[in-house]
C-alpha cells in the first residue's frame, strides 16, 4: 500500500468545528484507566521471574532449563486465555470478563507463592497464563470501545502503559525482598501480586458495560445512556449509536445474528472478503512483529543481559532491571501524549527504525567486548543501549500494536479477532522467551540481537508498506477504510 494515505485520510476524518471546542469528557477516562487496572496485574506476573529466577533456583534447585520454561510457559498458556476471551466477552460482556480475568490473577500467583517445587509453580504459572490472554485482549477492546474518537488512541493506549506499570513494579518487588531469607524473597515477590485483585474486582463492577457489546445484544436504551456519559456532546453520542447501529445492521444482514463475533457468519467473511482479510494479515502481522524483535530477551532476561555485559553484583543487576522497568514505563506515557497529536503511523515507524538501530548496536557491544568482566565503561554502554531499545520500543509498537489492532477490526469480529491477534502475539513472545537462554548459548549474545535487529527492520518495513493512518477516524469508519463492510 502507498504510505501517502495519510493527508487523505486526515482530511476525511475532519469535521466542521462548532463555534466553541467542547469539553473534554473525563468519564470514559476513568472507565478505561480501571479497566486498564488489570494490565497491571498481567504485566506483574509476566515480570516477576525476571529477579524471582536467581533466588527459585537457589531454593528449589530449578535449572537453567526449567528456568527458560517457567518464564515463557505463561505467554504459551495466555493462549488458552486470549482464544476464550472473545468467546466469553462476546457472551458474558466486557465487564464481567475483566473481573474473571481479576480471579485468575488472584489464584495463579498465589499457588505459586506456596509451591513446594517445579510442578507446583507450572501449575500456578498457567492459571496466571490464562489471566494474561484475558487482560491482553479485554482492556484494549473495552477501552477502544468505552472511548469517544477525539481519545481513543489516547484511552486505548492505557492497557499498555498499565502492563509497563505492572512490569516495573515486578522488578521494584524483585529489588525490595531481595534482601530476604531465600527461601522467603522469591516467594513473596509471587504473593505480593495477589492482594489488589479483589480490589480492582469490585471496582470493575462499578463500571458501565460497553455500548456496542449492549446494541450488538440488542439493548439501545443502556448503550444510549452509556454513550451519553462517554460522548464529549449529545450529538457525538447520537452519531456514535447510529454508527454502531448501522455496523450491527450490517452484520444481521449478512448472516452474523446480533452482531457479537461469536458467530460462524463473522467468519465466513474471512475466505469471501478481500478486506477483512486484510484487516486479519495486519493484526497478525503487527502482533508477531511486536513480539519477534526480542523485547521478552530484556523485559524477562534483563539480568542476565547485563551479567554478560560485565555486571557481577545481584544488587546492581536488580537495581538496573528497575531502571529498565522506569525508562520503559515512562516512554509509554510519551506514546500516550503524541498518538492522538502525531498519528499511529509516524509513532511506529519512528519506534521500530529505533528498535533496528538499538539491536544492532547492543549486538555489536557484544561482539566487541564478549567476556569483559567488571568493565564499567561497557556495561555502562549496555545499559544505555538497552534503555534506548526499550523506549523505542514503548513509545511505538509496543502500545500501538494494540491500538491499531483493537480499532480496525471490524465491530462484528472484534472480540474474537483480538483473541486471534493475541494468540499470535503470546506464542511468539513464548517462543523468545522459551529460547533465549539456549539461544545465546547457540549463537552468542551477540548473534542474539543481530537477529531480533534484523526482525526490527523487517517490521519497519511492513509498517511503511502496509500501514495507513487511522487517527482521528471512528471504529465504524475502519470498515470503510478497509473495506471490510
Amino acid at each position: 500500500m502507498a504510505p501517502d494515505v495519510e493527508a487523505p485520510l486526515l482530511a476525511a476524518s475532519s469535521k466542521p468545528a462548532a463555534a466553541s471546542s467542547p469539553r473534554r469528557n473525563k468519564y470514559p477516562f476513568f472507565c478505561a484507566v480501571l479497566a486498564s487496572m488489570t494490565s497491571v496485574l498481567m504485566g506483574y506476573n509476566v515480570a516477576v521471574t525476571s529477579g524471582a529466577q536467581i533466588f527459585m533456583a537457589e531454593d528449589l534447585g530449578v535449572s537453567d532449563a526449567q528456568i527458560e520454561v517457567l518464564s515463557g510457559a505463561i505467554n504459551i498458556y495466555s493462549l488458552v486465555g486470549a482464544l476464550l476471551a472473545g468467546w466469553t466477552s462476546d457472551r458474558l460482556g466486557r465487564r464481567l470478563t475483566i473481573v474473571l480475568t481479576n480471579g485468575f490473577f488472584l489464584a495463579g500467583p498465589l499457588v505459586m507463592a506456596l509451591a513446594g517445587g517445579y510442578a507446583a509453580l507450572m501449575a500456578g504459572r498457567f492459571v496466571a497464563g490464562i489471566g494474561v490472554g484475558y487482560a491482553l485482549v479485554i482492556a484494549p477492546v473495552y477501552a477502544a470501545e468505552i472511548s469517544p474518537a477525539s481519545s481513543r488512541g489516547l484511552l486505548s493506549s492505557l492497557p499498555e502503559i498499565f502492563i509497563n506499570g505492572g512490569v516495573m513494579l515486578s522488578y521494584v518487588s524483585n529489588f525490595a525482598f531481595s534482601g530476604l531469607p531465600v527461601h522467603l524473597s522469591w516467594r513473596l515477590m509471587f504473593a505480593a501480586g495477589v492482594v489488589p485483585t479483589v480490589f480492582l474486582a469490585a471496582g470493575v463492577l462499578t463500571m458501565p458495560e460497553s455500548p456496542r457489546w449492549l446494541a450488538m445484544k440488542g439493548r439501545r436504551g443502556e448503550a444510549k445512556l452509556v454513550l451519553d456519559r462517554t460522548s464529549d456532546t449529545p450529538a457525538e453520542a447520537e452519531q456514535r449509536l447510529q454508527e454502531i447501529e448501522d455496523v450491527v445492521a450490517a452484520g444481521s444482514a449478512g448472516g452474523n445474528g446480533n452482531g457479537g463475533g461469536g458467530g460462524g457468519g463473522a467468519w465466513k467473511e474471512v475466505a469471501t472478503k478481500a478486506g477483512v482479510r486484510r484487516v486479519l494479515a495486519i493484526v497478525l502481522t503487527l502482533q508477531f512483529f511486536q513480539q519477534a524483535s526480542g523485547i521478552d530477551s530484556v523485559v524477562l532476561y534483563g539480568p542476565r543481559v547485563l551479567a554478560a555485559a560485565g555486571v557481577t553484583s545481584n544488587t546492581l543487576l536488580l537495581g538496573l532491571n528497575v531502571v529498565f522497568g522506569v525508562a520503559k514505563a515512562s516512554s509509554i506515557l510519551i506514546a500516550m501524549a503524541l498518538t492522538d497529536r502525531v498519528g499511529r503511523r509516524p509513532l511506529l515507524l519512528a519506534s521500530t527504525g529505533g528498535m533496528s538501530v538499538s539491536l544492532l548496536v547492543l549486538g555489536s557491544v557484544f561482539a566487541a567486548f564478549s567476556g569483559a568482566r567488571d568493565d564499567a565503561a561497557v556495561a555502562a554502554v549496555a545499559v544505555a543501549v538497552v534503555v534506548a531499545f526499550v523506549c523505542t520500543f514503548s513509545v511505538g509498537i509496543g502500545p500501538l500494536a494494540w491500538v491499531y489492532s483493537s480499532e480496525i477490526l471490524p465491530l462484528r469480529l472484534r472480540g474474537q479477532g483480538a483473541g486471534v491477534g493475541t494468540a499470535m502475539n503470546r506464542v511468539v513472545s513464548g517462543v523468545v522467551t522459551m529460547t533465549f537462554i539456549s539461544l545465546y548459548g547457540a549463537i552468542t549474545m551477540a548473534g542474539a540481537f543481530y537477529l531480533y535487529a534484523a526482525i526490527a527492520a523487517a517490521s519497519f518495513v511492513f509498517i511503511y508498506a502496509c500501514l495507513p493512518e487511522t487517527r482521528g477516524r471512528s471504529l465504524e469508519d475502519m470498515e470503510e477504510l478497509f473495506h471490510t463492510k
